[in-house]
């Protein structure tokens, strides 16, 4: 490719998993040295939190794992988004379908799947929203996530041929 490889996580609100999503993934692509290959972002099928930061949650998870969002705002996602990102990860069946109804010339859908098809325990392929409920929750959701991002990381270099000798 002579472009970055773009990559987009989505959920509902675009304040805990998918943020945590882009600075767990973020974190990863730089340690390996490729943020010049990959673009990452993060967006909401919701507009309630546009332009607030992550959770303050998940931010405290994240940071207690290393991760810093603090640079983060949650913005919605919209139709283009299709178009303009090569991965659109959705962090569970219902932002999916969100997504997908965007697609209205079903043009798109090979770029959209659910993110923990990349985890290596998969579960029921769905990041669990912990906004509801207590510390144990956003934890897990890290965990998750940070399994994934690196399972997603290791596809996409082998996909893509990114690392030594890319340019």
């Amino acid at each position: 490719m002579n472009r970055p490889v773009r990559v987009l996580f989505v959920c509902l609100g675009n304040i805990c998993r998918s943020p945590v999503a882009e600075g767990v993934f973020r974190q990863k692509v730089r340690d390996a040295g490729l943020e010049e290959f990959i673009h990452i972002d993060s967006a909401g099928t919701g507009a309630w939190h546009v332009g607030n930061p992550p959770d303050r949650r998940m931010m405290a998870t994240a940071r207690t794992n290393g991760v810093d969002l603090s640079s983060q705002r949650a913005r919605q996602f919209v139709d283009t988004d299709l178009a303009d990102f090569d991965h659109i990860l959705a962090m569970d069946k219902s932002n999916l379908h969100d997504i997908l109804y965007l697609d209205t010339g079903d043009d798109f859908g090979h770029r959209v799947t659910l993110f923990r098809q990349w985890d290596p325990e998969p579960g029921d392929y769905e990041v669990p929203d912990p906004y509801y409920g207590g510390d144990a929750g956003f934890e897990a959701v890290f965990a998750i996530v940070d399994r994934t991002a690196e399972a997603l990381l290791k596809g996409l270099e082998a996909h893509y041929e990114l690392g030594a000798g890319s340019a």
